[in-house]
């Protein structure tokens, strides 16, 4: 009986004292593995439910950039969220290629990520939210757009929203198929096409590029296109350019804008 109490007691101690934890999956969907960070907040209660934020990185980075940039631990525990950092494979660009059979990344964010993360973990399913940088801003808005009844809310900072700014780079023409750069298929895969499905929407988001990004063009249309469907948009053209440091600062601007929509 000593040694049973013994044990538990240990266990509690573990589970309060790493709130980081590391999950690898291997998926059918994937070229490989994808490797998944979860910060806990260290406060969190027994049973208690709490929202949580996933927070996807950019082009040629991996799970662990957010962290690098923010101190995700730091954010966890501040606001008593969970927050999930999943690997995009380098430059998966969150989608189902319609070229690579093996590079389905929207099909293991809904089949088995999102699926495995809502059941091991205590999130409050009516408050997950979807945020990223670069390549992430883009993949967190079009899984959002895909799947919006199971989001509260979605961000993007630095977003690499109109995929026609990437043609002949950052990985995207090989996911395409190396299409013509006159091709459709730019746009059909591009969240600025598709941000039309939120016209009529009560769900809100947020998003942000600084003035010397070169997104930045992209981000002020797609504002544009959102003001004239009257899409609840929030958006932020602040100083700054494609970096840590900006993201650093636009990334608590989009912590804020969550939590309103927690409260309400």
């Amino acid at each position: 009986m000593k040694c049973l109490k013994l044990i538990s007691i240990c266990l509690l101690f573990f589970l309060t004292t790493n709130a980081q934890q590391q999950i690898i999956f291997k998926s059918k969907n994937l070229p490989q593995a994808d490797t998944t960070w979860v910060f806990t907040p260290k406060n969190l209660k027994n049973n208690k439910k709490v929202p949580a934020i996933i927070l996807l990185h950019g082009y040629s980075g991996n799970y662990k950039q957010w962290n690098n940039i923010m101190d995700a631990q730091k954010y966890a525990d501040e606001y008593g969220y969970i927050l999930i950092a999943p690997d995009g494979l380098y430059k998966s660009w969150y989608l189902n290629s319609p070229a690579k059979a093996d590079w389905q990344y929207e099909n293991f964010f809904f089949e088995e990520f999102l699926p495995k993360i809502k059941n091991d973990y205590p999130i409050d399913t009516a408050n997950i939210f979807i945020t990223g940088l670069s390549m992430g801003g883009h993949g967190a808005l079009w899984l959002f757009l895909k799947h919006p009844d199971m989001f509260k809310s979605a961000g993007s900072t630095s977003g690499g929203i109109n995929l026609r700014d990437a043609i002949g780079k950052f990985g995207v023409p090989e996911l395409l198929g190396n299409p013509d750069k006159d091709s459709d298929i730019w746009l059909k895969y591009s969240v600025i096409q598709q941000i039309d499905k939120l016209a009529g929407s009560p769900k809100e988001i947020i998003f942000d590029c600084g003035a010397d990004d070169f997104f930045y063009q992209s981000n002020n249309a797609m504002k544009k296109k959102c003001d004239s469907l009257k899409i609840k948009a929030t958006y932020i053209s602040q100083p700054g350019n494609h970096n840590a440091a900006y993201w650093k600062k636009s990334i608590k601007q989009q912590f804020e804008f969550f939590s309103k929509q927690v409260s309400k």
